[in-house]
């Protein structure tokens, strides 16, 4: 799949963790939008944590941890979504819901995971529902 849309990205070879973190964010906005998702806001920051994107998508709330790699070398981009990773993720979450006096509507995790082929193309994977929130 190519994106036309996101020229002059810097080498992979070169690029910092953090270059190819948000490149991988800005794709995951862009196909998520073109699957229905309503983006509310990326980056949100708390005490607690970060959460890439925040989304509504139907009924659900959605909180969107987003992994990208170059290559599968170290395994597939969703496996770093570790357990502690995982409580961080609904820590945070809790507290938006909480903040923004939500904590009674649904809401799921989803991930979506980019792994930047030989030629610099993305191949997207959206896993919903994740791992089990406990949230309603």
């Amino acid at each position: 799949m190519a994106f036309a849309r996101f020229t002059g990205v810097p080498s992979f070879a070169r690029s910092t963790n953090s270059t190819l973190g948000a490149y991988a964010e800005e794709i995951a906005a862009h196909i998520l939008k073109d699957r229905g998702y309503l983006i509310i806001e990326r980056n949100y920051r708390s005490p607690v944590g970060e959460i890439d994107i925040i989304a509504r998508n139907e009924r659900d709330i959605v909180f969107i941890e987003v992994k990208g790699r170059r290559s599968q070398q170290f395994g597939n981009p969703e496996e770093a979504v570790s357990p502690a990773k995982q409580r961080k993720l609904i820590k945070t979450a809790e507290g938006y819901l909480s903040g923004k006096g939500l904590i009674d509507q649904p809401a799921r995790f989803d991930v979506v995971s980019i792994i930047f082929d030989s030629k610099g193309d993305p191949v997207i994977d959206i896993i919903k529902n994740a791992f089990p929130a406990g949230l309603r």
